[in-house]
């Protein structure tokens, strides 16, 4: 282990938070995450931990989305259409959560700074 400088590291750990934005082009989330700790999470400490916690992120949050869309198509459909009030303004503040948590972890790993993302579960560990 060590073989990318802390420079390095930092950049390459904002990368893979940031590659987490894939999602909003329709490719799962974690999948950009996942491709880059898998190739470089042996090159220094720093991108093994913030690899892991940018992969275990961005699956709960697609563990989320599809429980919130589940539980709200149902209660969508037991509500006769009413349900979509309550479902659109979730999804929306989800899916922005979601976007300014990758930014504030890429700006954190751009300082050097180890971020934990709230409500991960740690799936790797």
């Amino acid at each position: 282990m060590g073989t990318a400088s802390p420079s390095q590291a930092r950049d390459i750990v904002v990368w893979t938070h940031l590659s987490a934005l894939v999602g909003l082009l329709g490719v799962p989330s974690p999948l950009g995450p996942l491709v880059l700790w898998l190739a470089k999470r042996e090159s220094h400490p720093f991108i093994d931990a913030q690899g892991k916690e940018a992969l275990n992120f961005n699956l709960s949050a697609l563990l989320y989305i599809v429980v919130l869309f589940v539980f709200g198509f149902i209660f969508t459909v037991l509500t006769l259409g009413f349900g979509l009030f309550l479902l659109v303004p979730a999804f929306i503040a989800a899916m922005a959560a979601w976007v300014v948590l990758v930014i504030v972890a890429a700006v954190k790993a751009s300082k050097g700074e180890l971020f934990r993302y709230p409500l991960t579960i740690r799936f790797v560990r």
